[in-house]
This record gives structure tokens, C-alpha cells and sequence, in this order.
């Protein structure tokens, strides 16, 4: 909440799944900051296009309480130069080859990777569904992301990135696997890091 209103005070435009927006605005956001989108709604910002794209995931806390009453997101982001595709927490499905085919294919897939556990795999990839999600996008590079902030399943805090590593060598898969919070440029695009290797 308090990095939505510290960006709602700037010259900014928030683009959210259906519903959304009702936070924002509960948080003090202006309307006129706030756009809210359909799967495949698209909103145009200059050379860029943000387009909503589906997921398999849910939302809402609070068990039987307020849920499934605002829709939830995957994100195609294009300029004329490169398209990025950001999956957002999902499980696999169909939806990735339906987004490839629309909307691929793409130079940088972010793929949920981590937080997985059978009995959650209808929300999070397991580590071969990575794979298969990104293959379906028709990905270039690979960025493994919804991992290393935080410990929720059951696996090792490093698990997902040594998954994700042993399968894309297997599938001659091109992965980026940037320290937190270090900027790329997919002009040079870093050199493999095992960095989580290091972290005791």
C-alpha cells in the first residue's frame, strides 16, 4: 500500500486487471491514474503497448470471504523494438500456447519458477512446466522469477534456480540469472551467473 501511494503522488498511470482498481482508489489513487483492462485489453503509452493477458491463478485472501471478485493477470509488454512477457504467479495451462501464438514471440520470458508444491501446481509452474511455459511463448532468454525473496514451499530457498538451470541446459535453453535488483540490457546480455551458489 504504501508503494502504490507513494507512486500515486507522481505522474503516473497504474494499468490493472478488472477490479483492481477499487484498491487504489480505497488507497487514495485518483481515477484518472488508474486504467483497468480485460484479458487481451491493450493500452497504448507511446512506442509502448501494455497488454492484459490470462493466467491460471485466483484472487483474494481471505478463504470464502471477498474472493474470485477481481480478475487476475499475465502481462505482454511490446515496443517496436522487443516484446517481454511477464507471467505473474500461474499455473500451467493452455494459456501459454494461446499467448505465444497471439502474441509471440517474445525476446524475454519472466517465468514463475518458484513456490511450488504438487498440491499447488494449478497456481505455480513446477520446475518442467517452466520449461514447457516457455517453450509454448516461444521464448529467447529465460528470467526465472517468483523465487528468492521469499520461502514459502516446501523446497530449498535455492531449489527453483538450480531446477530451472538443470533443465534449461537440457533443453539448450538461454537463461538470465541476474543478482536482485542488477539491471540488463538484452544488447549484452550477462554472462551466466550461478550467484545463489554463493549465498549461505
Amino acid at each position: 500500500m504504501e508503494t502504490i501511494q507513494y507512486f500515486g503522488n507522481k505522474k503516473i498511470t497504474f494499468i490493472l486487471p478488472l477490479g483492481v482498481g477499487s484498491h487504489l482508489r480505497r488507497w487514495g489513487v485518483e481515477q484518472s491514474k488508474i486504467t483497468e483492462i480485460d484479458w487481451w485489453g491493450q493500452v497504448d503509452m507511446g512506442d509502448l503497448s501494455f497488454i492484459g493477458a490470462p493466467t491460471k491463478y485466483f484472487s483474494g485472501r481471505l478463504g470464502a470471504i471477498s474472493t474470485m471478485e477481481t480478475l487476475w493477470s499475465s502481462w505482454v509488454i511490446k515496443s517496436s523494438e522487443n516484446s517481454v512477457y511477464l507471467s505473474g504467479d500461474s499455473g500451467y495451462d493452455t494459456h501459454y500456447k494461446e499467448i505465444g501464438d497471439k502474441l509471440g514471440p517474445f525476446d524475454v520470458v519472466f517465468m514463475d519458477s518458484g513456490q511450488y508444491n504438487e498440491r499447488w501446481r494449478t497456481v505455480h509452474n513446477m520446475p518442467d512446466e517452466v520449461i514447457k511455459g516457455f517453450n509454448d511463448l516461444g521464448g529467447r532468454y529465460l528470467v526465472p522469477v517468483h523465487w528468492g525473496m521469499f520461502n514459502m514451499s516446501l523446497h530449498n530457498w535455492f531449489d527453483p534456480a538450480a531446477e530451472v538451470t538443470a533443465r534449461s541446459r537440457q533443453n539448450d535453453i538461454q537463461l538470465i540469472t541476474p543478482r536482485l535488483g542488477k539491471l540488463i540490457s538484452l544488447d549484452d546480455p550477462p554472462p551466466f551467473d550461478e550467484w545463489w551458489t554463493g549465498v549461505d
